[in-house]
């Protein structure tokens, strides 16, 4: 009897030790809807991005941030620095809210004064911020930094642009012109985009204004100078909006154009689009702090949500709300005839968040067919080509018994690209936000596709990056198989490489 006890004892151990656990070898998710490699709000709510700047060797980003949400108003500039514009540090409230009559701070904009314009000392860090004054008007007030952008002290308790009387005066851009030796200030002015001029960034001068058509309320405004790949320079005017009413996006619109010192003159008159998702407002871009050639690139992000739909992420559950999209690399590019265009794609610096690969040289597709590669948090890019189809993309997040999934495609024979979130969870309940579309080459039989996959996002690049879509979805975290299909007639899928991305949180 004791033998025989010790005999299973003996083989109970070798099982123990021995025997190979696949579980324990496989990561553990954590179940959270916090994203691995988008930048979020640690707590409560966040909004607006504010325009970054580069300073001490890193990247200093501020945010509208509401410590009190969801059950007090009122924002604030909360500050993080990244490095890498990848990994962040938070760095804590830098200009609170309520700390005077003026109100809350709302967006605005952050230099560097390099040559002390302003009186404030050599790379003084100066915020031109909207906050809603006593009288219940958007003006514009001043607060700067001589600790490196750490913390903020108000200038005055007067603005330093008062209201002309306009209902909507705020989101004050501000960039240095080179050419004139003076700042010049853009202001979101309900529909229109005022341009103002300063030498010291406490008196402005109106100098002219650029009127939009039928893309709403302007906000956000942006400006900045780029080369193009042909070699030509060219300013670029960007404003978040909202094209909706007339089958645009809910975006960053564009216009390339020049710049005189006074006036922006488009090119053309209907403006292009940053994004073609639902979820990429109060975009911002800025320079590459660490390359001498600044006209040839910049960095765009953006908030990565919607306003018709703000509140209503699963992510309140675990007492935060807010979403970044990945910082992306924008480039200025020569389309058809006298056209230019903007470029995006992801950083390069992504793959170092690498973990595993996966790589498949070709798949043949006439309908569907999923593929081994499974996961929640990835980049998978791929090369499609077709002779004839009606339909052709990718499901991804898709649930064992594939009733749950985001599909990611391109129908020819309609003309457009697309992203439909409708069979997976996702923030819109009215159902007007379910399928991002953009306009697509029905000529083109082959595309390429850059998709980058975080628990609760979706960003694909088609081609070049000149069309975009940003979506927020919510699968549940179980769901994690890839299909490939095509309706319509055959696809060859190649090149096939899916990055498999570790966390920027601990």
């Amino acid at each position: 009897m004791a033998v025989s006890l010790l005999f299973f004892l003996i083989i109970g151990l070798f099982l123990i030790f021995e025997r190979p656990d696949h579980r324990e070898k496989e990561p553990q998710e954590k179940e959270t809807y916090r994203a691995d490699y988008h930048f979020t709000a640690p707590d409560n709510w966040k909004n607006d991005p504010q325009k970054p700047i580069y300073l001490d060797g890193k990247y200093h980003y501020y945010y509208l941030y509401n410590g009190d949400y969801p059950k007090g108003n009122g924002t604030e500039w909360r500050h993080a620095t990244s490095k890498d514009l990848v990994h962040w540090k938070d760095e804590g409230v830098a200009i609170p809210k309520y700390t005077n009559e003026n109100g809350d701070p709302w967006s605005g904009s952050v230099v560097v004064d390099q040559n002390n314009t302003a009186g404030f000392g050599e790379e003084a860090v100066v915020a031109l911020v909207t906050q809603p004054s006593a009288n219940g008007k958007q003006e514009q007030y001043l607060w700067y930094s001589t600790d490196r952008g750490q913390t903020f002290t108000s200038y005055s308790d007067h603005p330093v642009m008062s209201n002309p009387g306009a209902e909507d005066f705020r989101d004050p851009k501000v960039i240095w012109d080179d050419q004139e030796q003076k700042w010049v200030m853009l202001m979101a002015e309900g529909t229109k985009i005022g341009f103002y001029e300063s030498k010291n960034l406490k008196d402005w001068n109106y100098t002219s204004g650029f009127q939009t058509k039928d893309i709403g309320l302007v906000e956000c405004p942006d400006l900045y100078k780029m080369r193009a790949n042909d070699g030509t320079v060219k300013w670029v005017l960007g404003v978040s909006a909202n094209g909706k009413s007339i089958g645009k996006p809910n975006t960053y619109a564009y216009w390339v154009g020049n710049y005189n010192g006074d006036e922006f003159i488009p090119d053309h008159e209907e403006p292009e689009w940053l994004d073609y998702g639902f979820d990429w407002y109060g975009g911002v871009t800025f320079e590459d702090g660490t390359s001498d050639n600044q006209l040839s690139h910049r960095y765009a992000l953006a908030w990565m949500n919607n306003w018709a739909y703000a509140d209503h992420t699963p992510t309140l559950q675990e007492d935060f709300n807010g979403l970044d999209s990945i910082v992306r690399k924008i480039e200025l590019k020569k389309g058809d005839e006298d056209s230019y265009y903007l470029g995006s794609q992801p950083l390069e610096k992504l793959s170092q968040l690498t973990d595993s690969s996966d790589s498949y040289q070709q798949i043949e597709v006439d309908g569907s067919k999923t593929i081994g590669a499974t996961g929640t948090v990835y980049q998978i890019e791929a090369e499609i080509s077709w002779s004839k189809i009606g339909n052709v993309g990718l499901r991804l997040r898709e649930s064992a018994d594939k009733t749950r999934h985001v599909d990611v495609g391109l129908s020819p024979k309609d003309q457009y690209s697309y992203v439909n979130r409708k069979s997976t969870d996702q923030p819109d309940k009215s159902g007007k936000y379910i399928e991002s579309i953009a306009p697509f080459d029905p000529s083109q039989k082959k595309v390429h596709l850059k998709i980058l996959v975080d628990k609760t996002s979706v960003e694909v690049f088609i081609d070049d990056g000149k069309v975009v879509h940003s979506n927020q979805v919510f699968p549940p975290l179980e769901d994690k198989n890839i299909t490939l299909y095509s309706e319509g007639g055959p696809a060859t899928f190649e090149n096939i490489e899916i990055k498999y991305f570790d966390s920027i949180y601990d």
